[in-house]
């Protein structure tokens, strides 16, 4: 009975156009995750999509106090942030997660002191942190197609130069990559891919959108190719059943993508576990 419940309430909702817009918003955002985060783990990039995230809270803040539309000054703040770490970390002896990590607390600490200047919009901070997919836009989503194409199209043109750059960065050197200049330019669609799902999964989850899907691909498959695929086909249906759970049962919509994609992590982890068991065969011949 509650399940049946359950049900009608979903069909129901589905029928809105915001529900509507959050299912498509979801799937595009899902596919530019696990899009440029397959690209990111590798790289070891994922604490760098976390620290920019972070930061984009004080790009907001900043919106905000200047009167603007957050969301035009969240994305050029993300990518100028996104850059400035990548150039101030060429520019130090130390670890790349140390910088990051005094750059995240750094920009954290400021968003925090600037929120405390903005009187009335503290109410706001909840959906600022842990997302709010329900509330997407057609301007949004115009925005999220527009970056995944830019990013699908980029990347698949420059596909060879960005599989040794990720798995062999000397190699690309020294085959005449360009290694700089695609560094560069994935730190600006990295950044970019931050700032926009902010608004669906929030500050402090937006690096689960990058990181969980690609990391459930990579359990899955032993080819390049198949774990990008397979990266984006997760972060697409990890944020549709996250909605839809989120619909059905009256829950935050955020956190509900992030269950789902660490659900579908799970599964992942047990059938990795499942296919590097020994077969009886293999177990008899272990005794002998």
């Amino acid at each position: 009975m509650f399940i049946a419940v359950d049900l009608v309430r979903l069909v129901e909702l589905l029928q809105f156009p915001f529900m509507q817009r959050a299912l498509l918003g979801g799937v595009l955002l899902g596919l530019l995750g696990g899009l440029l985060g397959s690209f990111a783990i590798l790289r070891q990039l994922s604490f760098f999509s976390h620290t920019v995230g972070h930061a984009a809270l004080l790009g907001i803040v900043l919106g905000v106090l200047l009167n603007l539309d957050p969301t035009l000054t969240l994305l050029p703040f993300t990518v100028f942030f996104g850059l400035a770490v990548i150039y101030l970390i060429a520019q130090t002896d130390l670890w790349s997660d140390t910088v990051l990590n005094i750059v995240f607390s750094a920009s954290l600490a400021v968003a925090v002191i600037a929120l405390s200047f903005i009187q009335g919009y503290r109410g706001s901070l909840m959906n600022l942190l842990f997302g709010d997919i329900l509330a997407i836009t057609t301007k949004d989503l115009i925005l999220s197609l527009a970056v995944l194409v830019v990013s699908a199209v980029s990347l698949g043109l420059t596909l060879r130069a960005q599989v040794l750059l990720t798995l062999h960065e000397e190699m690309a050197k020294a085959q005449g990559v360009a290694v700089r200049s695609h560094r560069i330019w994935f730190i600006v669609l990295l950044s970019l891919a931050v700032a926009i799902a902010i608004k669906a999964v929030g500050v402090l989850l937006v690096n689960a959108f990058l990181v969980i899907p690609a990391a459930t691909a990579k359990l899955l498959s032993q080819k390049f190719a198949a774990f990008v695929l397979l990266s984006t086909a997760i972060g697409a249906l990890s944020a549709v059943l996250g909605i839809l759970l989120s619909a059905a049962q009256n829950l935050a919509s955020g956190p509900s993508i992030v269950v789902a994609q660490f659900a579908l992590f799970v599964i992942a982890v047990a059938l990795f576990r499942l296919r590097r068991l020994p077969s009886p065969s293999e177990r008899g011949a272990g005794v002998h």
